[in-house]
């Protein structure tokens, strides 16, 4: 049965009559109240550093008086009430997490439909926070009206890759080579995560145009070392050589093709190949999700067998425990859940299974076969009777082919808002594959990732408080 609304008319109400609501400030109603008013005041947004948390935010004082008007409209006198007039006092600030009890008492009735309503709102421990008197035109003619609920709305609250930053700017710089950092985007990368601790770069290319996007950018970049080569092939087989002569610990994509790059690193002799396969993994930050999201493969291997599929996850495993995740929780996509012997990715979805389980794959919990809505949405996988340990909240996608992660991952962040960074695993060190398209804060995220693979490579072990940090959030 559906919910409704009665409201009290103006001849209904006694004074004396009062309604009251309760709310808990969020940073969700702070963000959508700065889009609402065009308030973008610092104070009252968060900006995801460690010393400017959610609850160190102000809530906007007209945010909280708004709320008022929840209790008029809602509930007393309810649905066809106007507003005339608001006086507010405000005697306490609001934080991020404060409970509020926002409660109004009809005080007087003037001539119809007018009404005075003295309002109030209290924090969690008693405290008036915000008091005042309200003057509406009180409904005249009584109304019944279901409960209606606003649509959902994605904002993006959780800033997945500003943690990951901060945890890898406290390694070491990674000596990284960038190959042929000659526009703007690619360069500005660079410099930015130069600038947070995360790299010491070299770069390879053309030096008139790096210069050219230096000064585009209003870069100083004359204290970084610079390998002059104009061939795009040339400088991507200079920058495997560096790295196989220990002058290099990671290699960044700049504004060179990504076969050009990749078919220096996977050539079989000279390349930077070690005995499992490369293979690539996104890692996404999504607005509707509560941690970062890895897919694989999406940009190396285009229709991998079994066994290649075996070092897709197991790279996947190794760079999302890199990033804290204690045990990721790997799903294995095709279009059905179901095995089916007509689609090929459902019995290779299953068998990976069966082998994470013999320990054949290790560190995650791997399932599968999945379908995208029950690997990743509780509720479809209640729907399709699935029980699993992953399916419907899977950290980790594998994808069947190439196509269909490509296209997912760009759904995600063309479509979904998701911000996209991405790493090459599975090689002798870190290759940041980053696109053309890519800004900044992409190229930052992948250098984070870049730093905190390393780490685990060589350790042996996620860097200490990863774990702890993804948990926080």
């Amino acid at each position: 049965m559906t919910a409704t609304i009665r409201n009290k008319t103006w001849a209904e109400l006694k004074v004396g009559d009062h309604a009251a609501v309760e709310r808990t400030c969020a940073v969700q109603d702070l963000i959508l109240f700065a889009h609402v008013s065009g308030n973008t005041n610092p104070l009252m947004l968060p900006d995801g550093s460690a010393d400017h948390g959610p609850k160190d935010v102000i809530a906007p004082s007209m945010w909280v008086g708004s709320l008022i008007s929840a209790v008029l409209g809602n509930v007393m006198p309810g649905p066809g009430t106007l507003y005339r007039s608001q006086s507010l006092e405000f005697k306490k600030r609001v934080h991020v997490g404060d409970r509020l009890r926002i409660t109004v008492t009809c005080s007087d009735k003037r001539e119809q439909p007018v009404a005075v309503f003295r309002a109030e709102i209290t924090d969690q421990t008693g405290d008036v926070v915000c008091a005042g008197l309200a003057e509406v035109d009180a409904p005249m003619v009584a109304i019944e009206t279901p409960v209606r609920e606003l649509p959902a709305l994605i904002v993006d609250h959780a800033d997945h890759f500003a943690r990951l930053v901060e945890l890898a700017a406290q390694l070491p710089p990674l000596k990284t080579v960038i190959v042929c950092p000659e526009d703007h985007n690619s360069l500005g990368g660079a410099l930015l995560s130069t600038e947070r601790g995360l790299i010491h770069p070299v770069l390879i290319g053309d030096p008139e145009r790096i210069s050219a996007a230096a000064r585009e950018i209003d870069a100083d970049i004359s204290g970084w070392a610079l390998v002059p080569e104009t061939d795009h092939r040339a400088a991507a087989a200079r920058a495997v050589a560096m790295v196989l002569d220990g002058e290099a610990g990671a290699v960044m994509k700049g504004a060179i093709h990504s076969d050009d790059l990749l078919a220096a690193v996977v050539k079989k002799d000279g390349g930077l190949r070690t005995a499992h396969r490369i293979s690539h993994v996104f890692a996404l930050d999504v607005p509707t999700l509560d941690e970062i999201l890895f897919i694989s493969d999406a940009a190396i291997n285009i229709a991998p067998d079994l066994l290649a599929k075996v070092d897709i996850i197991q790279n996947a495993i190794d760079l999302a425990r890199a990033c804290g995740l204690d045990r990721p929780r790997v799903g294995v996509l095709s279009a059905v859940e179901t095995i089916n012997p007509n689609i090929p990715s459902t019995l290779d979805a299953a068998v990976l299974s069966k082998m994470a389980e013999r320990g054949q794959i290790k560190g995650g919990i791997v399932d599968g076969p999945l379908a995208m809505d029950n690997a990743i949405d509780m509720e479809a996988a209640k729907t399709k009777g699935i029980a699993s340990l992953v399916a419907g909240h899977a950290n980790v996608l594998i994808v069947p082919n190439l196509e269909a992660g490509n296209m997912l991952a760009k759904e995600l962040t063309f479509v979904a808002r998701a911000e996209a960074a991405g790493l090459v695993v599975g090689a002798r060190v870190p290759v940041m594959l980053t696109s053309r398209a890519d800004n900044d804060r992409a190229r930052l995220a992948s250098c984070a990732l870049a730093q905190l693979y390393d780490h685990w490579r060589r350790e042996g072990r996620a860097f200490s408080g990863a774990a702890q940090a993804l948990a926080a959030e």
